[in-house]
């Protein structure tokens, strides 16, 4: 990988004193989240996971169901009449977005930005079998042109070891069309399909570090069993001695002033 070139950047870590503990850990919000909407993994619905997001002292909860490239995924209709649902569920600010597919090399997604335009947010992904991996060549270039579109504020899971990429490239094209790069927990859990992906976690980590650039931490709860759940995103993100304030998910008011900064 052409990252390797780069050893002196990512394995330093930040070295700060601000790097928090897990018993300091007070998330405030979770946007990568998935309802019965999105065909697999889950029969909650949105009040469902407002429930669990408030059972876990969250402040917003962000839902993000698959498009409808994938099997089973939301259809146009849903993410339409996402901007009339609720803004407020027992206590809890929502944010509707969505978790687009990328299906071509040039980025584009499996929503129009017609309807993309009308979400809080949207986060762009790769999804076998929705899109083939290519080389590190193909898939980095995938990643970059979906950043290009306004809409994507997020790139999701680009730690999948099945799509590799030029973490390098991919982190300078993120500070450049201001977008995050997410810390999937769900790819580091043991239960993780995508692979031993911490390696390329650390990888992000210690670019976040090096730049000076914000991640963004994300369950990918499938249902409510893992809404604010960032136990194994935190343990890498200590290994890389991230400090506190590139975090985003411990503040609410951080986040959405990076969005409206876009």
């Amino acid at each position: 990988m052409a990252i390797h070139s780069h050893t002196d950047i990512i394995f330093h870590g930040c070295h700060t004193a601000e790097v928090p503990s897990a018993s300091s850990e007070r998330y405030e919000f979770d946007i990568h989240t998935h309802t019965i909407a999105s065909g697999h993994g889950s029969a909650a619905t949105i009040t469902d996971m407002a429930k669990a997001a408030a059972a876990r002292n969250l402040k917003m909860l962000g839902i993000s169901d698959h498009g409808p490239a994938t099997l089973g995924g939301g259809r146009v209709s849903y993410f339409r009449n996402l901007a009339y649902a609720q803004k407020e569920r027992l206590g809890v600010r929502i944010l509707y977005g969505a978790e687009a597919n990328i299906i071509d090399r040039k980025g584009h997604l499996d929503l129009d930005d017609s309807v993309l335009a009308h979400l809080d947010y949207v986060i762009a992904s790769m999804h076998k079998p929705v899109i083939k991996p290519g080389t590190e060549e193909e898939n980095t270039e995938a990643y970059i042109n979906a950043m290009k579109n306004p809409c994507v504020a997020v790139i999701g899971h680009c730690d999948d070891t099945r799509f590799p990429v030029d973490y390098f490239r991919l982190f300078q094209a993120a500070m450049e069309h201001h977008v995050l790069l997410e810390i999937n927990n769900s790819s580091l859990s043991p239960e993780g399909y995508r692979g031993d992906t911490k390696f390329n976690d650390l990888l992000i980590l210690n670019l976040c570090c090096h730049f000076n650039y914000p991640v963004l931490f994300s369950s990918d709860s499938h249902g409510t069993g893992h809404v604010g759940d960032f136990t194994y995103a935190a343990d890498a993100a200590r290994l890389a001695g991230v400090p506190r304030s590139l975090i985003l998910n411990y503040s609410t008011k951080a986040f959405l002033s990076f969005l409206e900064g876009r």
